[in-house]
């Protein structure tokens, strides 16, 4: 069995530019995103009944719809409207508007959030409504939705595999190619588990740092102080007894 496993060593390669791609698709899709999520919520929440109407037909239309056939509607539908777009754009885009959709009800349940006595405040005080947003609304919104944000962040790179049907090259396309070259299924497959673990455990720790700098106190404690934590507890209730 050794020497099966040593087969894949030769494709090493292949994977860790597989991964980089997933990588790069996930960020840039994520970016994506974030900004057609806080427009739309900002829209869902606006005075204008065209801007509710329009965010809430994109929500319900992305959320109530499987994501592999809006990738297959952007890829192969697009081009017969004169929009021709490789597989990597494609499935930026792709994503980007399908996680959009679930980050706009993030925001806007981050926005419904913050007390409406602050925000009245703030106006009291005389500060302008962008700047009531940017300095009393979004601070607070970011730390309520910040752990949803990065869920849907890990969602999104699991969901890169999806694009393995439009024949990018990402972690499953190439595990799927690779098991055609190989036959290898459980050596192939399992390999790219590992990757997937291994990407979605490194984007947790970031956003863990991320969110530690950010937030005061931090949003969650350090892996550090987590194990800290217990021990300090157990010692306390020793000394109570």
């Amino acid at each position: 069995m050794s020497y099966q496993w040593l087969t894949l060593w030769g494709y090493v390669p292949e994977f860790v530019r597989a991964a980089w791609l997933t990588l790069q698709v996930t960020l840039l899709a994520f970016c994506l995103a974030l900004a057609l999520g806080l427009v739309t919520a900002l829209a869902a929440g606006a005075r204008a009944r065209v801007l509710r109407f329009a965010a809430s037909a994109y929500i319900e239309a992305i959320r109530n719809t499987p994501v592999l056939l809006q990738i297959f509607i952007v890829f192969f539908g697009l081009p017969s409207l004169g929009v021709n777009l490789d597989a990597y754009t494609a499935g930026v885009i792709a994503l980007g508007v399908n996680v959009g959709a679930y980050m706009a009800e993030v925001f806007r349940a981050g926005i419904q959030s913050v007390p409406r006595g602050q925000i009245e405040a703030a106006g009291i005080l005389g500060l302008a409504r962008t700047q009531i947003f940017v300095e009393v609304v979004l601070p607070q919104a970011a730390r309520a939705v910040y752990p949803a944000i990065v869920n849907n962040l890990i969602q999104l790179l699991l969901g890169t595999s999806l694009l393995s049907a439009i024949a990018l090259p990402e972690l499953t396309g190439t595990a799927t190619v690779i098991n055609s070259r190989t036959l290898l299924y459980i050596q192939t497959f399992s390999v790219t588990l590992v990757a997937y673990l291994v990407l979605s455990n490194a984007l947790s720790w970031i956003a863990e740092r991320i969110g530690a700098h950010l937030f005061h106190p931090p949003l969650v404690a350090p892996r550090r102080a987590r194990r800290v934590l217990p021990l300090l507890r157990e010692s306390n209730r020793t000394r109570a007894g």
